[in-house]
């Protein structure tokens, strides 16, 4: 149902009947392009302060109304829409209104908050700037963009946010944020005309505003010129950048395919890393409404010269413009992007995302008009495009040059996905609007429970039916551990193994076994982890080539040279990247010397690996009693488990089972090590400890808990004091990792060097308030609720319904676990909260682990 509101609003609401859940997505057609000269963040910040309050809503009811709400929301901005997106339990559906129609209405913008708020967004510019590919993408639109408003980034910089004060942003505010400027779509379990009216009332009497005239994008003339950029990645990288048509282009369609066959596996850019000719390779789509970036990627080991693969990809691209693409690869990109609009309907969320992305930026009626768009694509239409946009002459060089961070140093210490939300340090009142709909919870009611078999041969196999869209999705995986699996001098051939799934099967080779699934428009992975996604009437066949490429892989000796080859020089770089080094650092802080976690395989052991090792690997660790298949969307139980008897029934387990669990292990103690990075502004640190109880110890439940109060999210303890009240960290979150022997606590953040002590120090006073006094029951009210509306929430998508079933068959949970959580989280009291922190969270064994600048105290 579409609507507008004799306010100009427009309405769009999807019915998605997968689950009990509603996810809202307000879009205001405007962003970045239109901040006013000198001030390019303006939008983005005005995106941070929509969180900070507003008339009848003042920013701690907010935050009180996130945490209970228990879903996801957050915002976006980019050059044209700033969108804003919640996903909840539908019967909250009337709360989600109320936000967004006050926060239209009369935003608060007081100065105190702006101060408090850009010190958190500036954070935000450092993480980013901390990132190479961040830096490269930035200079590369300041160079195809220049002299339009698309040459700056969206983010925003330091120096405009120092200049910027609530009066800008309040015109900003007054100028574009109103009824006739955005778009509000609604996705979910919910009725059209009951929701339109809910609609009609909540925003009926905002007025309409008379909007300013809209900026124009104009790029002017692109000449060619090669940049070089330094980087902390473990290889180095070769970028191709041209310009391409925006996703409000008729040629956005054409553009789109053209993408899909340049990245192609059975294309030849792709065709570079089984020649043994580049680590990896893409081709990847950057789109912007009025334009974009099309970047052909190339990885070459580190330490080699990018010479020789540039000039390759330049004749890749050449021949490809000259002689035109191959017309079967754009009758498989065409096919395959009509598939993927299918599986909209499989995430409701992914629903809202799509008719928001169609109407706000596309200016498309609906996504069925995409699907017009993408079907009437010729292979003509993409050679005459690809003449205009793989111009050499127009073409952005990039080469972006791997370089040590340097080892860990040993030191004494300091002495002493965006949202924006705090938790209250008191007892909020709540509007009684707001207080009706969230304040009572009910007992948790028991969910419905997939259907579950065993094979003969031991495969497990779990269908969960859903009727939303006309697809199939396929997830499975074998419980594997290539450190304990992996025979003593055999490090590496875990990932070799796995690697060479994508070499084809002993019916198909690679691009053959490609080309039968691009004819059904099947997206397909082999390996330890294993997916298909295709639609409804290919089932059959597409599980036919999974189950070809799971149980008979073609191992080749020539594939397996190469990827040998790859994954040793892959390692060169890695070894000494600063995030190797940071990943490596923390998991050493937790574990013992010598514990299996730390085995590391190095190139010149992976050089003497053969195909033997890599044959004998896979019919060890490969086999059904340790493999579960989940199998989501348009089937029946019965139909699924035919299917896969079929497919997999006469697959047999070779040899012992192995041991593929980690052992226990001891309490880890305080440790300090700092990993140098040459590429960062911002540290990143992590003050990690091992914990001595497992995912079956009750315990875990006041746990995790606690830890919704403490850290985990937007509404907790950790991101009020270190990001709300102070600035010290743009994110801060704490995490508890659960396994079936061995478990970990930790907390991580960016920060400023200079801020990373205060920081620390804050942490371990928020842990040790946990321990000291019981939670606060308006805390405990709020973390309970979202606690139990977040597992309600898992529902709302097929892949997270078969990650979750997937999740607690690898920890041997029974598959209603979350049932069994919520009924703890209903009961948990405060003191077992206390208890459990007390007894299992040591703050003194806190390990902490600082990747940064090199310089930096």
């Amino acid at each position: 149902m579409q609507a507008t509101l004799p306010n100009g609003l427009r309405v769009v609401i999807v019915p998605d009947r997968l689950a009990p859940v509603v996810s809202t997505e307000i879009n205001y057609l405007v962003g970045s392009a239109a901040a006013p000269a000198g001030f390019p963040g303006t939008a983005h910040a005005l995106e941070h302060m929509m969180f900070r309050g507003s008339k009848g809503l003042d920013r701690d009811q907010m935050a009180a109304i996130g945490a209970r709400l228990g879903g996801d929301y957050n915002a976006d901005t980019t050059e044209n829409v700033t969108q804003f997106f919640y996903t909840a339990p539908v019967d909250n559906l009337d709360v989600l209104l109320r936000i967004e129609a006050l926060r239209m209405n009369g935003l608060t913008l007081a100065a105190d908050d702006w101060t408090h708020e850009r010190g958190a967004i500036e954070q935000e510019v450092s993480r980013d700037l901390s990132s190479p590919g961040y830096v490269y993408l930035s200079r590369l639109q300041s160079i195809l963009f220049a002299g339009t408003p698309y040459e700056h980034d969206a983010l925003g910089s330091r120096p405009s946010f120092d200049r910027t004060d609530t009066a800008l942003l309040r015109r900003f505010y007054r100028q574009w944020y109103a009824p006739n400027n955005a778009i509000l779509v609604i996705a979910g379990d919910v009725d059209p005309a009951r929701t339109l009216a809910m609609v009609r009332e909540t925003f009926g009497a905002i007025p309409a505003r008379r909007l300013p005239a809209r900026p124009e994008i104009h790029p002017g003339p692109v000449h060619a010129q090669t940049l070089q950029f330094p980087t902390d990645y473990p290889v180095g990288l070769v970028a191709i950048a041209s310009r391409m048509p925006g996703q409000s282009s008729h040629d956005y369609a054409t553009a789109r395919i053209l993408s899909d066959v340049l990245c192609s596996q059975r294309g030849a850019l792709y065709d570079l890393v089984p020649q043994g000719r580049a680590l990896l390779s893409s081709f990847d789509f950057v789109t912007k409404a009025d334009a974009g970036i099309g970047i052909a990627i190339a990885a070459f080991p580190k330490g080699t010269s990018p010479a020789p693969l540039e000039a390759r990809m330049r004749d890749i691209l050449r021949t490809l413009r000259e002689n035109g693409v191959p017309s079967d690869l754009v009758d498989a990109a065409r096919r395959k992007e009509l598939a993927q609009l299918g599986f909209a309907a499989n995430s409701i969320s992914g629903l809202a995302e799509s008719w928001s992305e169609a109407q706000a930026i596309m200016g498309l009626q609906s996504p069925d008009d995409e699907a017009a768009a993408f079907a009437a694509v010729t292979p003509e239409d993409v050679n005459r495009l690809a003449r205009e946009v793989l111009d050499p002459q127009q073409a952005i060089t990039a080469i972006l040059t791997p370089r040590d961070g340097g080892h860990p140093v040993a030191d004494k210490g300091f002495g002493g996905a965006e949202s924006f939300a705090s938790t209250p340090d008191h007892p909020v009142t709540l509007p009684r609007w707001a207080n009706d709909s969230l304040l009572a919870l009910r007992p948790p009611e028991t969910s419905v429970q997939p259907a579950q078999y065993t094979l003969p041969n031991g495969l497990h196999l779990i269908v969960r039916p859903a009727s939303v869209s006309h697809t199939i999705n396929v997830y499975g995986t074998i419980r594997q551990n290539e450190d304990m699996q992996e025979p003593p001098g055999k490090e590496g051939i875990a990932d070799i193994t796995d690697e060479l799934f994508r070499y084809g099967s002993t019916t198909h080779d690679r691009v053959g076994l490609q080309k039968a699934l691009d004819d059904i428009a099947a997206t397909e992975s082999a390996g330890s982890d294993f997916s298909l996604n295709v639609l409804t009437p290919d089932f059959d066949r597409g599980l036919d080539l999974l189950a070809e490429n799971e149980l008979h892989p073609a191992l080749p000796e020539q594939g397996f040279r190469v990827v040998r080859g790859n994954t040793a020089a892959s390692l060169s770089g890695l070894l000494h990247s600063p995030e190797y080094l940071f990943q490596r650092a923390m998991q050493g802080a937790v574990s013992p010397a010598g514990d299996p976690s730390l085995r590391q395989a190095r190139p010149e052991g992976v050089m003497k690996l053969t195909l033997a090792d890599c044959r004998a690997f896979w019919k060890a660790a490969y086999r059904p009693d340790l493999t579960t298949i989940v199998i989501t969307g348009d089937i029946t139980p019965a139909a699924a488990y035919r299917a896969v008897s079929r497919t997999f029934g006469a697959w047999r387990a070779s040899g012992p089972t192995p041991v593929v669990d980690l052992p226990p292990r001891p309490d880890s103690h305080t440790s300090v090590m700092k990993v140098p990075d040459p590429s960062s502004t911002q540290a990143t640190v992590s003050l990690p400890e091992s914990l001595s109880l497992n995912v079956s110890d009750p315990d875990h439940f006041a746990l995790n808990l606690g830890n919704e109060i403490l850290g985990s999210g937007f509404s907790s303890r950790l991101y009020r004091d270190l990001r709300v009240r102070s600035g010290y960290v743009y994110t801060v979150r704490s995490h508890l990792t659960w396994k079936r022997h061995r478990s970990a606590y930790s907390i991580s953040f960016g920060a400023d060097p200079d801020k990373v002590a205060a920081a620390r120090n804050a942490a371990i006073h928020d842990i040790t308030a946990m321990q000291e006094q019981p939670v606060s029951e308006d805390e405990l009210a709020m973390a309970r609720a979202g606690m139990l509306r977040g597992l309600a929430l898992q529902s709302a998508s097929l892949d997270t319904i078969a990650a979750t079933y997937l999740h607690f068959s690898d920890l041997g949970l029974p598959l209603d676990q979350n049932d069994i959580a919520a009924r703890a989280y209903y009961t948990l009291d405060a003191i077992a909260i206390r208890d459990a922190f007390r007894k299992w969270i040591r703050p003194a064994d806190l390990a902490e682990i600082i990747k940064g600048p090199p310089d930096a105290p």
